[in-house]
């Protein structure tokens, strides 16, 4: 008898904890219902100058690693393969439609060892920072095989570095 109430008292507690998740899902998606749609796939994309396997992490309003954008499903983690084109940056995601950012949007790029609940070594992230709306928003990325980091990276900044609109907003 006593184990029969233990485990109704652990079912209560975890449908309880699962139940205050959920109001707290909901809670964000309600606060985050201004944030834009992202942008469609354009039909026609250049040739890609790199494309990495690896895993997406969340995008997060800039600045507030643990502020998880909910909508569009921008928050859910998940296996992706990330490709730069003279158009933008595309993330191909399993499970979820694919996130296209802008080259125009496009503000920065870093190496950073965590996000929205997803800690690795350090640096061991490639992070790009960009606009949505009148938002600027950060999308974690982490290459599967550590080789395809670095040119990922190049890629990227040689598209950031063409954007003008990046130019004028790192020179304020």
């Amino acid at each position: 008898m006593n184990e029969l109430a233990s485990l109704l008292l652990v079912l209560a507690l975890c449908a309880v904890a699962f139940t205050l998740i959920g109001l707290g899902w909901r809670s964000r998606l309600r606060r985050q219902a201004d944030v834009e749609q992202p942008p469609a796939v354009p039909a026609e994309l250049g040739a890609a100058a790199v494309a990495v396997e690896g895993q997406y992490v969340a995008t997060t309003t800039a600045g507030d690693w643990l502020d998880r954008i909910a909508v569009h499903g921008l928050g859910f983690r998940g296996n992706a393969e990330a490709s730069v084109h003279p158009e933008g940056v595309l993330f191909d995601r399993d499970g979820f439609p694919p996130l296209f950012v802008p080259r125009a949007a496009l503000q920065a790029q870093r190496q950073d060892s965590g996000m929205a609940g997803k800690f690795v070594e350090k640096n061991g992230l490639v992070v790009i920072s960009w606009t949505l709306g009148s938002r600027t928003l950060d999308t974690g990325f982490r290459t599967r095989h550590a080789a395809d980091k670095q040119p990922f990276i190049n890629a990227l900044q040689e598209l950031i570095s063409a954007n003008p609109q990046a130019q004028a907003d790192s020179g304020k």
